[in-house]
């Protein structure tokens, strides 16, 4: 369940012992909470709440609106390089929404969330790369 406003750039190769994430991998990437001022988060950031989410109260940029609090992602089929993938929206634990998009030939076209969409493309790369 990674928070709904970190946008991943990339694999986060240095942390050697990564516990079961919500994108598969960790990421490095940036924080989307204040639009239009991408901010770089620190190491502290980045393992606790922005891989991690329900960041609420604990990480000073996360918004108190009523905002979803995380993003939780599952495969429902996968096909060569497709991958349906389910995602919900969390806020208090409890879901807020949810969806389906399609992951094929690298990337996301049916979702209009640069963030949602851009998590959905980091969680089936790291799905595809496990996947024997």
């Amino acid at each position: 369940m990674a928070c709904p406003y970190f946008y991943p750039t990339r694999r986060l190769l240095a942390w050697m012992e990564a516990p079961l994430l919500p994108l598969g991998d960790p990421y490095e990437g940036v924080c989307r909470a204040v639009a239009g001022q991408d901010w770089q988060p620190g190491e502290v950031a980045v393992r606790n709440w922005c891989n991690m989410g329900y960041a609420r109260g604990e990480c000073p940029r996360f918004p108190q609106n009523g905002s979803p609090d995380a993003i939780r992602f599952a495969v429902g089929r996968a096909d060569g390089d497709g991958v349906e993938i389910h995602y919900t929206l969390e806020s208090h634990h409890a879901p807020a929404g949810d969806g389906v998009v399609t992951y094929s030939g690298g990337s996301i076209e049916d979702c209009p969330d640069p963030l949602l969409r851009r998590q959905a493309e980091a969680y089936a790369a790291s799905y595809l790369r496990r996947k024997p």
